[in-house]
């Protein structure tokens, strides 16, 4: 996908753009809110079946608890949960909702085994072995150890006397704080369930200069309907949060803020600034352009050499925001405010 592929699909205050490629000359379609339709739903009145796909669509993607639990006479159990995040880091806290099954209103073995034993390991899900994780989903009679039927391997625990997933990148040993149940006066499934985390155990091969490297992970996650997602090195980007006080978008000047060139995210980027720069004096938008060329994809020199031919019948300010936005899409902020500041 070309740059302007990737960029122009964009939300900013005053409506929405139209992704379309780079085209000097030629008018950017502008989509104002109202021109999208919306579908709104209540709760109170969609079946539930119905409710819990919307709601899996649209929270998405989730990342999967691997659930390995074992209930009073030593049986084991192995099951995915996609009701499932972190909520606390000192002390490490996490949480899952293992619901009663709508079909069936039977409980599920992972929330039997935990409040029988209070504790259970939870294993994060790669690529790898997705499709065994699948094979675990299974609704298996209560009892039938899930590691056994989908081939996957047990490592022995630290601290609590349930194994963890060996394939798994990162696998926690936890407690159990708290269950709730939710609004099972009116029909509610729900639940969730508090679990502190005792033991964290990751695989030396995800670690980049001592951190856990999100690129090296493989991680898979959960979506809506039968959909899942896999989150790949090229998939994976930086956004470091401020710290310092940007001017925000409000204060960036209205030439710009009013764009049609630059995106929501562009402008963002623009608006972490403390104060709008001033421009160089021998900035030169046709050289920072040539000098860019050696850093973009090959997919967009055609672009690139397109906005440098445009510039031989004089600079302005579509141009300076075209050029902006190539600088902003390769994290040189700097430059990209130079180039709308340019005046050659």
């Amino acid at each position: 996908m070309s740059l302007s592929d990737q960029c122009q699909e964009k939300v900013r205050a005053g409506g929405i753009f139209a992704p379309r490629p780079l085209g000097f000359g030629r008018a950017i379609e502008f989509l104002s809110p109202s021109a999208h339709s919306m579908i709104h739903y209540d709760p109170a009145t969609v079946p539930h079946r119905d409710l819990h796909q919307i709601l899996l669509s649209g929270i998405a993607p989730r990342p999967i608890a691997f659930v390995s639990s074992k209930n009073s006479a030593g049986q084991l159990n192995l099951a995915p949960f996609s009701f499932f995040n972190c909520f606390a880091s000192k002390p490490p806290v996490v949480a899952i909702g293992p619901a009663i099954a709508a079909a069936s209103g039977r409980e599920k073995d992972t929330l039997l085994n935990i409040l029988q034993t209070r504790e259970c390991t939870i294993s994060i899900v790669s690529y790898s072995f997705v499709h065994q994780m699948n094979i675990s989903s299974t609704d298996y009679e209560y009892g039938v150890d899930e590691y056994t039927k989908s081939g996957l391997h047990k490592v022995d625990s630290d601290v609590v006397a349930v194994p963890y997933v060996a394939e798994s990148n990162f696998s926690m040993e936890c407690t159990l704080i708290d269950n709730r149940e939710l609004f099972r006066e009116i029909g509610g499934n729900g639940n969730i369930m508090l679990l502190r985390v005792q033991r964290i155990h990751v695989k030396e091969d995800v670690i980049t200069d001592g951190k856990i490297d999100p690129r090296k992970m493989d991680q898979v996650a959960r979506m809506g309907y039968k959909w899942y997602a896999r989150v790949r090195p090229e998939d994976c980007f930086e956004a470091a949060q401020p710290r310092t006080r940007g001017i925000g978008m409000d204060q960036l000047p209205e030439s710009i803020r009013q764009s049609t060139v630059l995106s929501g995210n562009d402008l963002a980027r623009l608006a972490l600034v403390t104060s709008v720069p001033e421009a160089v004096g021998d900035f030169s938008l046709f050289t920072a352009l040539a000098a860019l060329r050696m850093k973009i994809d090959e997919s967009v020199i055609v672009e690139l050499d397109e906005l440098k031919n445009a510039l031989t019948g004089g600079i302005n300010d579509s141009l300076r925001h075209h050029a902006a936005k190539l600088f902003c899409a390769v994290d040189d902020v700097a430059s990209a405010w130079q180039c709308l500041l340019a005046s050659k």
